[in-house]
């Protein structure tokens, strides 16, 4: 039995239920919003989609979001501490923790975590970007903002053994961040009595 809709919206409401956190009902309910903007509106928001491969790349330097080819507003601001380097798995961790108003230092976004059960050792992971910040800058600290679940934690471990040669401090965000929570869902005071309260790995 069919769904009713043309084939058209039903294969738009397929893309739309790749999309996170979109399920079936949620998928047609943008469909049937899309179909009551005006053509013009709809042409705009399909080129602008269209135009994010070109202008939409990441940040050279931590690998965070930017204009194509460009270093993200974080990177190149001059009045960040230089020094200060925190490690986050993806960009809304990084959102998260920026939005807590409390760090000021810069980023560096891995991309993902490994999982132990995997076997996973790195791979696909921006681990070249970090050593090559820690290589090329004066970096004192570095602290690991990563989730606190399994996956989490096996990266921290993995990633402290290798900070070691690069005599820097390691560190973590401590107080008020529950067992298996992920980071980009905690909120900013939360996140900022974290990092206040941080602790050496």
């Amino acid at each position: 039995m069919g769904s009713g809709y043309p084939e058209s919206v039903e294969a738009l409401i397929g893309e739309l239920k790749q999309l996170p956190g979109v399920g079936r009902r949620g998928a047609e309910r943008m469909a049937l919003s899309l179909l009551d903007r005006s053509a013009a509106e709809l042409e705009s928001l399909g080129n602008l989609i269209g135009s994010l491969p070109r202008t939409v790349g990441r940040c050279p330097r931590c690998g965070a979001f930017s204009e194509a080819e460009s270093l993200c507003g974080i990177c190149s601001a001059v009045d960040r501490d230089s020094g200060l380097l925190c490690v986050v798995e993806s960009m809304p961790q990084l959102l998260a923790v920026e939005s807590s108003g409390h760090y000021k230092g810069r980023y560096l976004v891995l991309g993902g975590k490994i999982s132990p059960l995997d076997s996973e050792n790195g791979e696909g992971l921006n681990i070249s970007g970090l050593c090559r910040i820690l290589e090329e800058e004066n970096i004192r600290e570095v602290i690991l903002a990563l989730s606190s679940d399994v996956e989490g934690r096996a990266t921290a471990v993995f990633l402290a053994e290798i900070l070691e040669k690069y005599q820097v401090k390691v560190s973590r965000p401590a107080l008020g961040l529950p067992a298996g929570a992920n980071l980009s869902f905690a909120d900013s005071a939360t996140i900022a009595a974290a990092l206040r309260g941080r602790v050496d790995i």
